[in-house]
């Protein structure tokens, strides 16, 4: 992903809107581009800053958003565990078969 098409996500990610191959794309970029980083921490802090403000509550916008960075790992990690979790069942599901179409034969 280039910085231009993270800055272009960047909305997207503050409303929860990307699907998981956008977001791994995106959360990849943002470990590794310590100036998007900073400017998705400039933009958080303007949108949602601006957000409590009209609300009128107190806030802390950094822990924000590390917060939302550590549910985008979560849901990383998750969907991973479900990708694996998929592998392994197709797995078993051709041994089950070999081992059905063996016995069949014999």
């Amino acid at each position: 992903m280039t910085c231009k098409e993270f800055e272009h996500l960047t909305t997207a990610f503050m409303g929860k809107k990307l699907d998981y191959p956008t977001l791994k794309a995106f959360a990849d970029h943002l470990n590794t581009c310590s100036s998007c980083k900073e400017e998705l921490t400039i933009q958080f802090l303007v949108s949602e800053g601006i957000q409590h403000l009209e609300e009128g509550d107190s806030f802390d916008l950094k822990k924000e958003l590390n917060k939302r960075l550590q549910e985008v790992e979560h849901t990383m990690k998750w969907h991973k565990r479900m990708y694996e979790s998929g592998l392994i069942l197709q797995i078993c599901s051709c041994v089950f078969a070999l081992i059905g179409i063996l016995l069949l034969v014999l």
